[in-house]
């Protein structure tokens, strides 16, 4: 087998060299939920803007994913649809004025809707599109005064405690919800017969935690010096402030396609007209960040460019390419490019430490991530061990990224120690994942790993020592650990293995023993490993009934780090890899959303994971055995 696996690796190797843009970049789509396209429908026709071939194309995107019942899903295995994807498609082929409202595809939708309960079941971020149209109540959603924006961080819970990610949507939506703006026109059409109870439960059932958090939000608001009504000014203005600021180079907010898009409506709600420069550069930076796919063009919510990049260059490096190949000098260069000089938000808690990290997206240039970082430094390094122009960078990024690590010792996304479990209760769906930025397992064994296979660092160092100590607390009973950026349990499990193997924790660790079993434990008679997207939304492992390559690849490069020689289930594993990426391109094993963003709104198929994850698996298999 070990021939047909050096002959796979090559092949994989040279197709992918052959992929690259002149500019040294791979690029391959990023592809999230329908929400993206559905809402890129609603602003060009709300806005009124000229743009009909591109509505025409998502439309049809959209019909061409809608399933036979007339539903939308966010994966294949979600049992009858989801209603928010369903509410946001549906809605935005009505406003789309390509479809009659009797149109059999739109009643199967709405059919379905009603059966979900309505309206008023969907998500927060649902709710907040639908409000900005006028087809939800204000008052039914996130009644948070706008005055929480100027609590001074000396408080003990104020806006700059949540996370960057959190901020970045938190201030377009109580901009507009401040204003109780909606942009209706003749155009809009009129969903709410789709109301089942007349209004939202959102304020019901309100738990200890939220009615703690609502009380400390007014102690702070009381607390601000000033008449109510300048306040509110204040804060209107901090608002307007806070996205101006962070509009990147492309007209995006934060390079983001969410956050752009509610960023337009809170311009909008305070004066701005569609015609401005600011709306007309944001639109113009959405549509660079459409992509084609088998169904037609989709929008994603953040280009991908230097995740894939830095993560191809690597891959092409343990496969064999030398730094200086022309290949990975190109990737090196560009990467180089965008390493971040700008002082971000990061920088508040971080003040005693130089920018130097990455962003996911080309134009990202203030708001850099652990992981993007760890990826992008992981390709320079051995351009870095040669030249001490890359050096330098290298040093900076290592520096800023051994900065982020929490108190706890595990290593977050965006910020430091955003960790107040009480935002978690944030009247938003999906705060506890976005409100906050606590240390999760994959980035802290994502860390590790660099730290450990490229920096050097390894169980003596304190830094490297403390975020070994916060895995080991943080292992599931079973041997498992929860991944935050991958699905789920399987990509956790990967990266806290294979961290602290790179670290130096001996195979013959009880924690890597458990891990080992589980991964065992939960390999498919066919050899391979697939786990659903519902293990992120239940917290707890869910299999696939097929596999996946990269969830394959990601527990086979465990296994392959754990042991010294092939085991069976590696071996059978590696059968099973070596069929899968023979296998159609369109197949589910390949095309399966395996990175997860948002629960219950965005899982992500990355088109790049074909490549990236099992070239890295087949070859550390290789070295390791052959």
């Amino acid at each position: 087998m070990k021939g047909e696996i050096k002959e796979t690796a090559d092949k994989m190797a040279d197709e992918i060299r052959e992929r690259q843009n002149p500019d040294g970049t791979w690029s391959f789509c990023f592809e999230n939920s329908p929400m993206t396209d559905a809402y890129m429908i609603i602003l060009i026709r709300s806005l009124y803007f000229k743009e009909d071939a591109l509505v025409s194309q998502l439309v049809k995107r959209l019909l061409n994913m809608q399933t036979k019942e007339g539903t939308w899903k966010l994966f294949k295995d979600e049992a009858e649809g989801n209603l928010s994807a369903t509410i946001e498609a549906y809605f935005a082929l009505r406003f789309s004025g390509l479809l009659h409202e009797k149109d059999p595809r739109l009643v199967k939708a709405e059919r379905f809707i009603k059966h979900m309960g309505g309206l008023e079941k969907a998500h927060s971020l649902t709710k907040m599109m639908l409000a900005v149209n006028g087809q939800y109540e204000w008052r039914h959603i996130m009644p948070v005064p706008i005055e929480v924006l100027l609590i001074p961080r000396t408080f003990p819970i104020s806006f700059w405690d949540f996370s960057s990610y959190g901020r970045a949507h938190i201030v377009p939506f109580l901009l507009v919800r401040d204003a109780r703006y909606h942009l209706q026109s003749a155009r809009t059409p009129n969903i709410r017969h789709l109301f089942l109870q007349g209004r939202s439960d959102s304020l019901h059932d309100i738990d200890e935690d939220r009615l703690f958090l609502f009380e400390k939000l007014k102690e702070g608001i009381k607390g601000l010096a000033g008449f109510p009504e300048l306040l509110r000014s204040e804060a209107r203005q901090f608002a307007k402030d806070y996205m101006l600021k962070r509009i990147e180079r492309d007209g995006t907010y934060l390079s983001y396609f969410s956050t752009t898009f509610f960023m337009i409506y809170a311009l909008k709600s305070i004066g701005y007209r569609s015609d401005s420069s600011i709306i007309k550069n944001a639109l113009d930076g959405l549509k660079r960040m459409i992509c084609q796919t088998d169904n037609g063009p989709h929008v994603q919510n953040s280009p991908s460019l230097i995740w894939d990049t830095a993560l191809i260059s690597h891959a092409l490096q343990e496969s064999g390419l030398s730094f200086e190949d022309e290949t990975i000098r190109k990737s090196v260069e560009y990467l180089l490019k965008h390493q971040h000089y700008k002082f971000g938000d990061w920088a508040i808690d971080l003040p005693d430490v130089s920018p130097g990290g990455w962003g996911f997206s080309e134009s990202n240039s203030i708001h850099p991530d652990v992981d993007d970082t760890t990826a992008a430094l992981r390709a320079i390094t051995y351009s870095a061990g040669a030249k001490p122009e890359i050096r330098h960078a290298w040093e900076r990024g290592v520096d800023w990224v051994l900065g982020m690590q929490n108190r706890d010792g595990g290593w977050p996304a965006f910020e430091k120690n955003k960790t107040k479990g009480i935002l978690a209760s944030f009247p938003l769906d999906g705060a506890e994942a976005a409100a906050i930025d606590p240390s999760t397992a994959d980035l802290t064994g994502r860390t590790l790993e660099f730290l450990g296979s490229r920096a050097g660092l390894t169980m003596d160092h304190p830094d490297v020592k403390r975020g070994i100590t916060w895995l080991t607390m943080t292992q599931e009973e079973n041997g498992s650990w929860a991944g935050r950026w991958g699905i789920h349990f399987i990509y956790g499990t990967w990266a806290a293995v294979t961290g602290m193997r790179a670290a130096g924790v001996p195979s013959s660790n009880k924690r890597i023993g458990k891990a080992e079993k589980w991964l065992e434990n939960i390999q498919r008679t066919d050899g391979g490993w697939g786990e659903s997207c519902y293990s992120d939304q239940r917290g707890k492992y869910v299999p696939l009934s097929f596999s996946t390559v990269s969830q394959t690849a990601w527990a086979l490069d465990a296994l392959i780090s754990i042991s010294d020689q092939p085991t069976p289930a590696i071996e059978k594993g590696m059968g099973r890899l070596l069929e899968l990426l023979h296998s159609e391109e369109s197949s589910p094993a390949h095309t399966y959303p395996t990175g997860a963003v948002l629960k219950d709104v965005f899982y992500a198929h990355y088109h790049s994971y074909q490549y990236i994850w099992p070239l890295l698996t087949l070859n550390h298999y290789l070295k390791k055995y052959g």
